[in-house]
């Protein structure tokens, strides 16, 4: 059996992966505002040190693996909240945790497919720096759309940033990137007024030719938890029926 951390396991993707590795036998202990172990609202700086706390308690034995799933969607009313959610509520909380991190402990990222998408290379940027009320400033003239797809490319960036340092330690960190996978939060974003049409659109458009499933992304993530993956640190993995392939051909 082995000891996980999770931000974000109530519904979707994080749900998947924590009924994954409950199957296998793993102990899996939830992070989130809700339905969770450790209760955090990661929008708040002063909860998120409050949760790693407890989580520091609760596995002062050692942790084997930490998955960051907890975000919010392009639709969420407020652009700062995004930013402070989906960028700082991943780093501070890997970071918070990180030397409870066994050797041969894993670090799992959701970033998206969106994140090459992000037009505001100076919100990224600004996330980049760590200096989260600067970063939470630069999103209030920013779409939905540039703060979601932002937080997802500086969590990418900031994965491959540390690699090297972690993987010197026995510990690898990659990120998962998924596309339109069916979800409670895809769901709110594909009946909302804004971006319902250019969702459907999205969906259609898939080169595999359905929707993705929060099996499938969990399905990689346990693959990047198990010893298979000993090797892969540093690397984004999409896992969008073939998204970024299609628009980006000749990127890598």
């Amino acid at each position: 059996m082995k000891n996980y951390l999770m931000s974000g396991g109530a519904t979707g993707i994080g749900a998947a992966i924590k009924q994954l590795l409950q199957a296998c036998g793993h102990r899996v202990v939830v992070m989130d505002l809700k339905e969770a172990d450790i209760t955090v609202d990661l929008a708040d700086s002063a909860s998120r040190a409050a949760a790693i706390a407890q989580a520091r308690q609760q596995f002062s034995g050692g942790l084997d693996g930490i998955i960051t799933c907890a975000g919010v969607a392009s639709h969420f009313p407020d652009t700062g909240k995004i930013v402070s959610i989906n960028y700082f509520g991943t780093t501070e909380l890997v970071e918070g945790l990180a030397d409870l991190l066994v050797e041969g402990g894993r670090v799992v990222l959701i970033s998206s497919n969106s994140a090459p998408q992000c037009q505001a290379p100076q919100l990224v940027e600004a996330m980049l720096g760590n200096d989260e009320a600067v970063a939470v400033a630069a999103a209030s003239g920013e779409s939905g759309h540039n703060c979601y797809s932002g937080s997802k490319q500086a969590v990418a960036r900031w994965m491959r940033s540390v690699s090297a340092s972690y993987a010197r330690r026995g510990i690898t960190i990659n990120a998962v990137a998924p596309g339109y996978i069916e979800t409670p939060m895809t769901q709110a974003v594909a009946n909302d007024a804004t971006y319902g049409e250019a969702i459907r659109q999205f969906v259609a458009s898939i080169p595999a030719g359905r929707p993705g499933l929060p099996e499938d992304v969990a399905n990689l993530v346990e693959f990047l938890l198990s010893d298979k993956a000993s090797f892969v640190c540093g690397a984004l993995l999409f896992v969008d029926g073939g998204h970024d392939a299609m628009f980006r051909p000749d990127q890598i």
